[in-house]
């Protein structure tokens, strides 16, 4: 991603709805995984940090970033807590195979030209047991400035997703949409900015607090959902493979 968007996201990923629901629905998912304690966890793509203590609830947490902004934040952010080493996907992952039993791409893989390399080098990280966790942007019909300010190189459809995920070698244990609630006004968004040509990217900023608040109890509320029952659509997919 542009450096800026990196300080973007240190600035609002602790407070803005989107992070705060996404951590809240992440944690519960992985509260009825029946991982191992302690797991061995590792997040590509880790970003600014802001879901390793999340993940350190349940277990003993490295990261993997290929840009060097993101590490130099997310290691000033949590205090060096973590082990974040320098990689990318699929061909540079400096951790051994079969080393984790959680590996999380958290809307990374959308970043990544060898999508379906990347998901066969994550399948090879995990131990006999391990499950992998990804999330990743849904429907190329909403493609927006978003989309170019973020570097991403495509959205998915649940199809696409399954498919590749199959051809990695994995299993699907769950693929879902989720922030189902709040799709339609995100879908508005999106597609205001597309026939205005927006050149700027909508909903970076953190709302106001009564909005903030709302959205986020509107979207932290799929967690009672997710894992249990597929939701039909959304603004994002999540999968669970082993």
């Amino acid at each position: 991603m542009d450096p800026s968007a990196y300080r973007e996201m240190a600035d609002t990923e602790g407070r803005h709805w989107w992070f705060t629901g996404r951590r809240a629905i992440l944690a519960s998912l992985l509260r009825r995984l029946g991982l191992p304690r302690p797991a061995r966890i590792l997040e590509i793509g880790c970003g600014t940090g802001g879901n390793l203590e999340m993940l350190a609830a349940f277990g003993r947490v490295s990261a993997m970033e290929s840009d060097p902004t993101a590490r130099a934040i997310a290691l000033e952010k949590t205090g060096g807590r973590f082990e974040i080493r320098a990689g990318a996907c699929p061909h540079d992952i400096p951790f051994p195979p079969q080393s984790f039993d959680l590996v999380c791409m958290f809307d990374e893989l959308e970043h990544i030209e060898e999508d379906v390399a990347t998901l066969q080098a994550v399948r090879g990280l995990l131990a006999r047991g391990g499950h992998a966790l990804i999330t990743v942007p849904a429907y190329q019909w909403m493609w927006s400035a978003h989309d170019e300010f973020l570097h991403h190189k495509r959205r998915y459809s649940a199809g696409e997703l399954r498919t590749k995920i199959e051809q990695a070698g994995f299993e699907s244990k769950a693929l879902t949409y989720f922030n189902t609630l709040l799709f339609p006004l995100a879908a508005a968004v999106r597609l205001k900015d597309r026939v205005l040509r927006s050149e700027s990217a909508s909903g970076h900023a953190v709302p106001a607090q009564p909005v903030n608040r709302l959205f986020h109890a509107l979207f932290s509320a799929e967690r009672h959902l997710l894992g249990r029952v597929p939701l039909p659509f959304g603004v994002s997919l999540l999968a669970v493979l082993g």
